[in-house]
């Protein structure tokens, strides 16, 4: 294995959906890592490319993931409510409860992955727990894929172009950082 940690291309917050998107594969690639995880504790234990495999993830989910859940709760989904009524545009509605659901679910699943992770950057591995981390990135892969196909893509749609920029403001300003950065 020669790495367990990633890195994904960025989209200036001038793209939101497309900050949305990326956040997405750097998720797909945080959980891709906890995957790895598995294999590389049963050859190596809680070895350094471990502890900081397990860091990372730790650093992602603690900040990143929080902002992309803010993002869609406070500023995405309140634009994307607005035009709900709009013929075409019911399914929306729908989606949007639902992944509002599963940002609950995996706020949990993630509270409980969290302990196994912070042992494990202190070179404890034994409160890893395969099915854990399983739950976890099952539960992703699926909010991802729901996610992208019934609110980014007719999202895309929806929003105006002062829509699109009052979010990506929005997500700039929750991240400290000029807009149109990424």
């Amino acid at each position: 294995m020669n790495s367990l940690l990633n890195s994904s291309p960025a989209a200036g917050f001038d793209q939101p959906l497309a900050v949305l998107r990326a956040c997405h594969e750097r998720i797909q690639r945080q959980c891709k890592t906890l995957q790895r995880l598995e294999a590389h504790l049963a050859q190596h234990g809680a070895d350094e490319q471990a502890r900081q495999a397990a860091q990372a993830v730790l650093r992602y989910f603690d900040i990143a993931g929080v902002h992309h859940h803010a993002d869609e709760e406070d500023n995405l989904f309140p634009l994307l409510r607005a035009h709900t009524a709009a013929p075409g545009y019911a399914g929306v509605l729908a989606g949007i409860e639902q992944l509002e659901r599963d940002h609950r679910r995996m706020e949990q699943a993630w509270a409980a992955l969290r302990v196994a992770l912070l042992q494990l950057t202190e070179g404890d591995a034994t409160a890893y727990q395969p099915a854990q981390v399983h739950e976890f990135v099952a539960l992703y892969a699926q909010h991802i894929e729901l996610e992208e196909r019934e609110v980014y893509d007719p999202g895309e749609a929806m929003l105006t172009p002062d829509e699109l920029t009052q979010l990506g403001q929005a997500m700039a300003q929750r991240r400290g950082v000029p807009f149109g950065s990424a």
